[in-house]
């Protein structure tokens, strides 16, 4: 099981790696808006899950968790379709896609554990 701080270092590292994976996906019109779509979901979850722990009754980190796997859930999907095109490196798109899938697991596993 993964204790907090080690989620939220996971989930750091998690944005951080999909920023430095989309610098290896040339830019062109298929690829800008998702781009964008994608950064924006893997640093939201991280931040809602950062912002989760501070929260002061178990519904509103629940809320916030919830939140943070929905964002999550996004940017496995998008993932998913960047390795599907085989767009940029898709070594590192395959661990991306792994990454979020796990990730995804362990805040759900969270959510039903509130």
């Amino acid at each position: 099981m993964t204790r907090k701080n080690d989620l939220c270092e996971r989930l750091f590292r998690f944005s951080v790696d999909v920023i430095l994976y989309l610098r290896t996906v040339r830019n062109s019109i298929e690829t800008m808006d998702i781009k964008r779509q994608l950064i924006k979901s893997s640093t939201s979850s991280g931040a809602n899950y950062e912002e989760s722990q501070g929260s002061p009754t178990k519904p509103d980190a629940k809320t916030k968790i919830g939140i943070s796997l929905k964002e999550m859930k996004e940017s496995n999907y998008f993932l998913r379709v960047f390795n599907s095109l085989k767009l940029g490196d898709v070594e590192k798109s395959s661990y991306m896609v792994n990454e979020s899938s796990e990730l995804k697991l362990i805040l759900a596993s969270i959510i039903n554990k509130l």
